[in-house]
């Protein structure tokens, strides 16, 4: 395995680490819990010492099934972290957000995986400025007080942002890393932020490396990636992204023990080279294509508000796959936006002048208007 240290610190990880919301859902709900415990001990034997973990995942026995196969490991072999939010407290505290509800919360996810402390806590799943602004003021107290107490080590958060955002907004002084989607897709939408991440010497681990299986599910597409390699598409995306400096940690998220080996042989004998030379080495061999919104994000200055990179993002997705709902279902289950904004637009074209693509966003968004009829 390889192990790269995590920003600034002394701390050292498994360059791919165990995403545990894909534990097989038939086993968790035939009540066999310790057969899916058998996946993170095998990771640990294979050298995978990082795990992420959440409330409700996995029908919300994510951490308990994580708890119970780090509670056979020593602690000082492995690093775990959990996540909180406004919805993960309210739904232990009937709606309240206060200093005792977060530590139920904590409390919670300590119990269910066996451990007096959590290596990473996160500030979870931020999708806007706003909400990162309005999470902190509320509960980035409640973290400090916790670490003061050894509850937790580090205080990290989990985004949905592009680069832009993150450099402006997050990357601070308050956080000691971060989590965060990035892959072969999206890479122009976030790579200003994991660069100043590791500018700031934090920590970046890398959530949805395959882009929601999408990457493995079109391999004619991405065949590319494998060029001079013995990789599958699914080893040489998960290559791409461990393979940038800037990342500490790609996540795998594995059902079986062949997943495991997968996401090992990814990163055997692995260079590390900065993002913008792994990037330009890729664009070479095809890494380019010139339908899809490569979210550089200079488009979002719409009058009418709507939030056009995700849109573009979401259209992406019936570009490699050929099926329009792939839209619908990007919008409304990774986004969490109705596709109904799309006929807000006026046809103003402002977004087409900024586009370094000169990508068709108005005709996009109408195409997507329809669609949500």
């Amino acid at each position: 395995m390889y192990y790269k240290k995590y920003g600034n610190t002394e701390m050292k990880m498994s360059a791919v680490g165990l995403g545990t919301m894909r534990y097989d859902d038939g086993l968790i709900s035939a009540g066999k819990l310790e057969a899916c415990a058998e996946i993170p001990l095998y990771a640990f034997e294979k050298g995978i010492n990082y795990f992420d973990t959440a409330p409700f995942y996995c029908q919300d026995k994510s951490e308990e099934i994580t708890g119970m196969a780090l509670s056979q490991l020593k602690r000082d072999q492995f690093y775990v972290s959990s996540k909180t939010n406004f919805n993960a407290i309210k739904a232990l505290s009937g709606g309240e957000i206060s200093r005792d509800a977060f530590r139920r919360r904590l409390e919670t996810s300590l119990a269910r995986l066996k451990l007096d402390y959590l290596d990473f806590y996160h500030l979870w799943c931020v999708l806007s400025l706003d909400a990162y602004e309005t999470q902190c003021e509320a509960l980035y107290r409640f973290f400090e007080e916790a670490r003061s107490e050894g509850l937790i080590r580090n205080i990290v958060f989990s985004a949905h942002l592009q680069g832009r955002d993150v450099e402006e907004g997050i990357v601070s002084a308050k956080f000691k890393g971060m989590l965060l989607g990035y892959n072969v897709l999206n890479y122009r939408f976030r790579q200003s932020g994991i660069e100043k991440a590791y500018e700031k010497g934090m920590g970046v681990v890398v959530m949805n490396p395959l882009s929601g299986g999408l990457i493995p599910q079109n391999p004619e597409t991405f065949s590319f990636l494998t060029e001079g390699t013995d990789l599958n598409v699914a080893q040489a995306a998960l290559r791409f992204v461990a393979s940038h400096r800037e990342v500490t940690v790609a996540l795998a998220g594995c059902t079986t023990k062949e997943h495991i080996d997968d996401a090992v042989k990814a990163v055997e004998g692995l260079e590390e080279l900065p993002a913008r030379e792994v990037i330009a080495k890729y664009e070479t061999q095809g890494l380019s294509f010139n339908d899809l919104c490569t979210g550089c994000g200079y488009c979002n200055s719409c009058p009418k508000g709507i939030e056009i990179p995700k849109f573009m993002d979401s259209y992406n997705q019936k570009l490699l796959t050929g099926r329009e709902q792939e839209i619908l279902d990007r919008l409304g289950g990774h986004w969490v936006i109705p596709a109904e904004r799309a006929a807000e637009c006026i046809a103003c074209r402002k977004c087409e002048q900024l586009c370094t693509q000169h990508l068709p966003i108005a005709e996009r968004l109408q195409e997507i208007a329809g669609l949500a009829k």
